[in-house]
């Protein structure tokens, strides 16, 4: 899972440029989802109830991943084809709408639901997401496109790779509201950055750039790595490494990284975590750079 070399903030190495490798998160369900059911066991009814995510409480966000997981064995693994969206989708804002609109409906079915219910609900259901993760094909193609990367269709690692982040940052959330201590495994916060970061490229669509530019993010940390964005023939596209004077070099944690891909910094916060040298033009698309649907 190490593809990347790391560097720290202070230590800026130059690194040739290579393409992302897939990145193969099968065998990390299981420790993951392992690790939520055994803290959903031991949270307190006052613990439920706190304030995880937006609107949502820990119960909620517990709700949101049993459907995710359902979801995913039902149209995946059974075959299910999803009922048709109530309106046209015309565009990501339909889209957004449409998946917004999905997960609340269940989120507020399950609000009949005992903490004890989700609690054992999760462990079941967490436990057949491994198991057919586990069963399928590296080279398996794809269910769904990875839209927060631009993608329609999507290679089967990377659909994989999308629905292990869903699973990995809301228990990162779920874990900060509860108080309960993050997960310590940094390859599991890696595995989640080399999939969320994908969608850069994506979120740079309409920055204008010129031949040769490039952004060089600097990730320290266990989970970080150093990657760069680079504009060639109309196109942004990632790779590993860094050159020699990139056009803007960005400097973050790996915890800011993935607080920022998944919506959890303020603007506020994020320019305080994003330390900012050369074009600081070229820095403003990963500010508002999202690896989730909103």
């Amino acid at each position: 899972m190490w593809f990347l070399a790391r560097c720290r903030r202070d230590t800026l190495l130059t690194v040739p440029l290579t393409p992302l490798p897939p990145t193969d998160t099968r065998f990390l369900f299981r420790p993951v989802t392992t690790s939520l059911s055994v803290l959903l066991h031991e949270l307190s009814a006052e613990a439920w109830t706190r304030t995880a995510v937006g609107s949502w409480a820990v119960r909620d966000v517990v709700a949101h991943l049993i459907d995710v997981a359902m979801r995913r064995l039902s149209f995946h693994r059974d075959g299910l084809d999803p009922p048709p969206p109530p309106f046209p989708i015309a565009n990501d804002r339909d889209f957004a709408r449409f998946i917004n609109l999905s997960n609340a409906d269940w989120v507020n079915a399950c609000r009949r639901v005992s903490p004890r219910q989700l609690s054992g609900w999760y462990e079941s259901v967490g436990r057949e997401l491994s198991e057919f993760f586990e069963s399928m094909p590296v080279d398996a193609p794809g269910l769904f496109g990875v839209s927060w990367a631009g993608e329609m269709v999507s290679a089967g690692w990377f659909d994989t790779g999308r629905e292990f982040t869903e699973q990995w940052h809301h228990q990162m959330q779920i874990r900060e509201s509860a108080g309960a201590a993050p997960m310590a495994e940094s390859a599991w916060l890696h595995a989640t950055l080399l999939i969320a970061l994908r969608g850069l490229p994506h979120a740079y669509r309409a920055q204008a750039g010129r031949d040769g530019d490039t952004v060089t993010l600097d990730v320290s940390g266990d989970a970080g790595g150093t990657f760069t964005l680079e504009y060639a023939d109309g196109a942004w596209r990632l790779f590993t490494g860094s050159t020699a004077a990139p056009t803007t070099r960005v400097a973050l944690t790996d915890d800011a990284a993935w607080r920022l891909l998944f919506n959890g910094l303020s603007e506020t916060e994020a320019g305080n975590a994003l330390k900012v040298s050369g074009d600081s033009a070229l820095a403003q698309p990963l500010m508002a750079a999202r690896s989730i649907v909103i």
